[in-house]
């Protein structure tokens, strides 16, 4: 069996304006100070990173390799999850989503989309020039607002959505398969790979790509009340990327899954700092150590309640503590007969004896 990497720490939610967030260099070290052994980098912050230069530039990427292997850390992976949800964007969400891109493309759709593909282009030549095998994204959503069938949806509205969006990422995927790298998918609500269902129409529509794959993050199955640890077991064979991010749900009977339009401190379903929600981590590290998941263990730090500075001081040694060193041997070794294939037929009564 293998052992699970980490800890890590994803940076998106930590990169400011002000030292030490402002700057890979500082940030790295930051992350080395507090027990972090890989730092997931937003390939959208130009405060950190330059995808475009690390597409184009071995000698980037080295010097950045170098300078955070002195700094105490390593790159896990990137991340291109406000370019993903670019690729495909229902009007609705039109002036929701035109930050993501820049400034000089907002209000025109076609032009943001070009962008965003070129932006995941470019991500899978940086991720094989830093010796990167795994990347995450968003799938982007066209069929989302139609997730609740009311109205009632037409026949063929889901396919077609499906579809487009299987015509738009392939291209995509098979970029990366150039690169050698996995394109892994959050698994999120809001996108239209959502759940296992979602993600299995596309994954359909896509032909089985070697490419297109998972990044598993349990929090989000904890607000939608599916089964996370059920799908490990159907969905390991593509779970490629893990963050350790917590949630929790209470329903009462005012609301429960839809949250009532409520902001985050005060819904059913909110997103807590490892430990203070109710994943059951020690399962998933287990499932984890038992489908032979060798890849990191990334925190995701999001919480309505407690401080960043905190959450990420006590990241680590929560998740260096859900580590599983697997096991490479037997705990019954000890008890080893020594039998052969001879004897085990014996042991079966399969062996002809003399009747005495």
């Amino acid at each position: 069996m293998k052992t699970i990497k980490g800890p890590a720490i994803f940076l998106a939610q930590f990169a400011g304006d002000a030292p030490p967030f402002n700057d890979l260099n500082q940030i790295s070290r930051w992350a080395a100070a507090l027990g972090y052994k890989g730092i997931q980098i937003p390939a959208w912050d130009s405060r950190l990173f330059d995808l475009k230069r690390a597409a184009e530039s071995r000698t980037y990427c080295d010097e950045l390799k170098a300078m955070l292997t002195k700094n105490g850390v390593e790159i896990t992976e990137l991340s291109t999850h406000l370019q993903g949800q670019l690729v495909a964007v229902h009007p609705a969400y039109d002036l929701a989503f035109d930050g993501f891109a820049p400034e000089s493309l907002r209000g025109s759709p076609s032009a943001r989309r070009a962008w965003a593909v070129e932006q995941l282009r470019f991500a899978a030549k940086a991720s094989a020039n830093l010796g990167l095998n795994v990347h995450v994204t968003f799938s982007g959503a066209l069929a989302w607002p139609y997730f609740y069938p009311w109205p009632q949806r037409p026949p063929g509205l889901v396919d077609t959505a499906f579809d487009e969006l299987a015509q738009r990422w392939t291209p995509i995927l098979d970029a990366f398969d150039e690169a050698g790298v996995d394109l892994c998918f959050e698994i999120h609500p809001g996108e239209d790979l959502h759940d296992g269902v979602s993600f299995e129409m596309f994954l359909d529509r896509v032909k089985g790509h070697r490419r297109c794959n998972i990044l598993f993050d349990p929090s989000h199955f904890v607000l939608q009340q599916l089964d996370y640890l059920e799908f490990i077991d159907f969905y390991h064979q593509r779970i490629k990327m893990f963050h350790v991010k917590d949630a929790e749900f209470r329903p009462s009977g005012r609301q429960g899954v839809y949250g009532g339009y409520q902001p985050w401190i005060s819904r059913a379903g909110r997103f807590r700092s490892p430990g203070d929600g109710q994943v059951d981590f020690g399962a998933i590290f287990s499932k984890f150590a038992e489908y032979d998941f060798d890849g990191w263990a990334v925190l995701e730090w999001e919480c309505c309640i407690k401080s960043s500075e905190q959450g990420a001081r006590e990241g680590a040694p929560f998740i260096a503590r859900h580590i599983i060193q697997t096991a490479q041997h037997a705990f019954d070794d000890f008890a080893k007969s020594g039998a052969d294939v001879e004897a085990n037929r014996k042991m079966l009564g399969l062996v002809n004896r003399k009747e005495g």
